[in-house]
């Protein structure tokens, strides 16, 4: 998939696609893109938008069941997201 700059800014497209069928996802994802996303690089900006590709339980292994990418940049981008508060 091709990322062009203006999708890099489309809040309420992401924000629409970080609402999984998993409560704690929508939660955590939701969270982490109105704490931290408008303070990414716009590399780690593409590998969220492309994260949001993968399917809910590779989603869910990798930032709740503690499974990391193989993926250094997205291994990154997941750890970021697991240290997101949610309160």
């Amino acid at each position: 998939m091709i990322i062009q700059d203006s999708d890099l800014a489309d809040i309420d497209r992401l924000r629409w696609q970080c609402r999984r069928g998993m409560l704690e996802l929508d939660v955590l994802l939701e969270a982490f893109l109105e704490q931290h996303y408008e303070a990414l690089s716009p590399r780690l900006k593409r590998h969220f938008i492309q994260f949001l590709e993968f399917p809910d339980p590779i989603i869910h292994a990798w930032c709740i069941g503690g499974e990391s990418p193989d993926d250094d940049e997205f291994a990154e981008l997941v750890s970021s997201i697991r240290a997101t508060s949610v309160v």
